[in-house]
Formats: C-alpha cells, structure tokens, sequence
C-alpha cells in the first residue's frame, strides 16, 4: 500500500519527529515508553502466573487483609521497590 521505506524517507521521518518534539524531549519520551513497556511486561508476567497458581492449587486460600480480599501488588518494574504499593481490588457488592 504505502511502498518500502528507504533511507532518504526514514531520514526525512525522523527530522519531522526532530523537530516536533525537540531534541530535548526525546530521551525523555523514550525513557517513558521504556518504562512504560516494563510495566506493561511485568504486569502480564504477574498475571500470567497469578493465573497459573490459581489453577495449579485452587484449595490454597490466597493471602487477605480483609474477608474476600486478595492482596496485590502492582510493582513499576522488576526489583524496583521504591513504586511497589498495595492495592485493594473492588468489590461486586451492590446497594439495594
């Protein structure tokens, strides 16, 4: 549809980018997306094996604060403890 880029049209991509953003912004960005995808990655990991815990040992009660509450932790990346907080899931309770 669009054709191959080459060289000259990647160039001209990345002085529009250049230019837009500012030099200055750009490792920024680029630390953001990275930690972004870190997030995102340690996230499916820890879901990944939330979900194979729960369907290797289903008699095992899970950790709770409170009755009916699991406790989670959402950490920023792998090892990095100083953005690791609790979180309390919401509950299906509904006022009648």
């Amino acid at each position: 549809m669009f054709g191959k880029l080459g060289a000259p049209e990647i160039i001209l991509i990345l002085v529009v980018i250049i230019l837009l953003f500012g030099a200055k912004k750009l490792p920024d960005m680029a630390r953001s997306l990275g930690k972004s995808a870190r997030i995102l990655k340690s996230e499916a990991k820890a879901m990944k094996s939330e979900g194979n815990n729960n369907a290797a040992a289903p008699s095992d009660p899970p950790a709770q604060d409170e009755p009916g509450q699991p406790t989670r932790t959402i950490q920023a990346a792998p090892g990095d403890v100083t953005s690791s907080r609790p979180v309390t899931e919401p509950t299906n309770t509904t006022k009648s």
